[in-house]
């Protein structure tokens, strides 16, 4: 008896990536994207309409995040299987999806069978972690403070700007106007009480959001538990 078809939902805010993606998961013939979609609002319009075995999704979409319409979907189902498959390789943003609600979690750096093995692993009810992002977590000592007083949103500009990126790139990068960015920069230095943009930087190496340089030689191993 061959085993059963896992149905996918495929979440991520460009056509030609999401393309690529589904080639690569129902190449193995046992897995099938069933439905796509660009932005969390779609996704969770079609996560209420069809079943889904998992659901594979970025964080960083136009509108509200990922992890936002992650938690939209654990409230509607709150057995919904959700995968993440982001760029974000910091170990902070597995922490707080894993925290949401997330049963995987994988960066687009993995070699492409990992994504394959993180769809089969969380389908049977397991979960998943790319090995360099188990490492990660393990290391990095977490701030529930600073996760807790600010929204997806806000946590996703703050990494990006300690990181080095200008007002402009990120309001590209996350699909916001320049003005909301800044918008969302003088939030953050309310909330968390820094005058200036040295202050953020600190307070991002104190809970572990400025990325360092990697290391030569790194690993694509993965990890599942």
């Amino acid at each position: 008896m061959s085993p059963a078809v896992i149905e996918v939902l495929l979440v991520d805010d460009h056509a030609v990536v999401r393309e690529g993606y589904r080639r690569l998961l129902e190449s193995t013939g046992q897995i099938r994207v069933c439905g796509e979609a660009a932005d969390a609002e779609t996704a969770c319009r079609l996560f209420a309409a069809q079943r889904f075995d998992v659901v594979v999704m970025d964080i960083t979409l136009p509108g509200a995040s990922g992890l936002e319409g992650m938690r939209r979907m654990l409230a509607r189902d709150a057995g919904a299987r959700v995968l993440i498959f982001s760029m974000h390789e910091e170990a902070v943003f597995a922490a707080r999806a894993l925290q949401f609600g997330a049963m995987g979690y994988v960066t687009k750096s993995s070699a492409p069978d990992v994504l394959v093995d993180a769809v089969r692993t969380v389908a049977r009810g397991g979960r998943y972690l790319a090995a360099g992002v188990a490492a990660a977590l393990a290391r990095v000592p977490l701030a529930p403070d600073l996760r807790a007083a600010l929204s997806e949103r806000e946590f996703e500009v703050l990494q990006l700007l300690v990181n080095g990126r200008t007002l402009a790139e990120v309001a590209e990068l996350l699909h916001l106007s320049g003005k909301t960015v800044a918008n969302y920069q003088t939030s953050l230095r309310e909330k968390l009480g820094a005058d200036n943009a040295f202050q953020l930087m600190r307070l991002a190496i104190e809970h572990g959001l400025l990325v360092l340089p990697r290391a030569a030689g790194g690993t694509t191993d993965s990890e599942s538990f």
